[in-house]
């Protein structure tokens, strides 16, 4: 086929396409806005797939009007189909978080409901579990001196303070469900 056949065969099946997406463009892209439920520009983007598919089967495809539109919209399944596909086959999007809506650290809000959840959570814990984790960890106050307040042994106190912040954990992750 030499260039003029080439060119007259181009002229062809681009008004062919013009005809074909006039008659069947309208109606294949409703269907593919219902099955995208209603995602306009992944319509846009299969109707434009399935008539480029079209142009290029053009010397093979059947020129009956209705063989036409029944091919155009299995190829339009198809494309439904397979990007369902894709959208399974690849990990979900996941965008950043919105920073600004995200408080700052030291939030006075945060700290006192932050502070609100943990006095709740102290009261629920035995009386020498609380003394020690108050004295230690609210006080500031070493091993050593909470021992000589409370008349125990220094590794009293530290034991003490290792059950009792397993303890106020349990109950912290009580009180999350």
């Amino acid at each position: 086929m030499d260039v003029r056949e080439q060119a007259q065969v181009d002229a062809e099946a681009d008004a062919w396409l013009r005809a074909v997406q006039a008659a069947h463009g309208p109606i294949v892209y409703r269907y593919l806005a219902g099955v995208t439920l209603g995602d306009r520009a992944a319509a846009e983007d299969m109707l434009q797939e399935v008539l480029l598919r079209a142009w290029r089967h053009y010397p093979t495809l059947s020129r009956t009007p209705d063989t036409v539109r029944a091919w155009m919209f299995a190829v339009a399944r198809n494309l439904v189909i397979d990007a369902g596909r894709a959208r399974r086959a690849r990990p979900t999007e996941v965008s950043p978080p919105d920073l600004t809506q995200l408080p700052e650290p030291g939030d006075a809000m945060d700290r006192v409901l932050t502070a609100g959840v943990v006095r709740e959570a102290l009261r629920q814990l035995s009386p020498v579990h609380r003394a020690v984790l108050i004295e230690i960890y609210f006080g500031g106050a070493q091993a050593s001196d909470v021992a000589d307040r409370l008349g125990v042994p220094e590794g009293t106190v530290k034991s003490r303070a290792h059950y009792a912040l397993r303890a106020l954990r349990g109950v912290l992750q009580q009180m999350e469900t």
